[in-house]
């Protein structure tokens, strides 16, 4: 039987400028933080490589109450943050390798005051 009248749940995603100001945007289970981003129009994230992990134009920092479940960057992206212009802080990540589930409901990233 199908799941008529049913909707899947959206997870959320919470875009914080660097004046503090917030943009909450519906994601897809699957998409990238990025890709969510580059959609919608959201200022300071660039995703210029595609997500590809070869530009760091998507640097964030994830809000400290979800860092553990997003977890830690690879090596290839590890390597990748230590090129961007923006400060590197422990919750930084490339968005193009966060992944959206529905674990990650209302996740909240925090965008750096400039991207190359």
């Amino acid at each position: 039987m199908a799941n008529v009248g049913r909707t899947q749940p959206v997870p959320k995603v919470i875009f914080v400028a660097l004046d503090g100001s917030r943009r909450t945007i519906d994601g897809a289970a699957g998409d990238s933080v990025m890709a969510t981003a580059v959609r919608n129009g959201v200022p300071g994230i660039v995703g210029e490589c595609g997500g590809n992990r070869s530009c760091a134009t998507c640097h964030v920092y994830v809000d400290d109450g979800f860092a553990a479940r997003v977890g830690p960057p690879d090596d290839l992206e590890d390597d990748m943050l230590d090129l961007a212009v923006s400060d590197r802080r422990d919750t930084s990540r490339l968005s193009c390798q966060i992944k959206l589930t529905d674990d990650l409901d209302g996740l909240t990233v925090h965008i750096p005051d400039e991207q190359p």
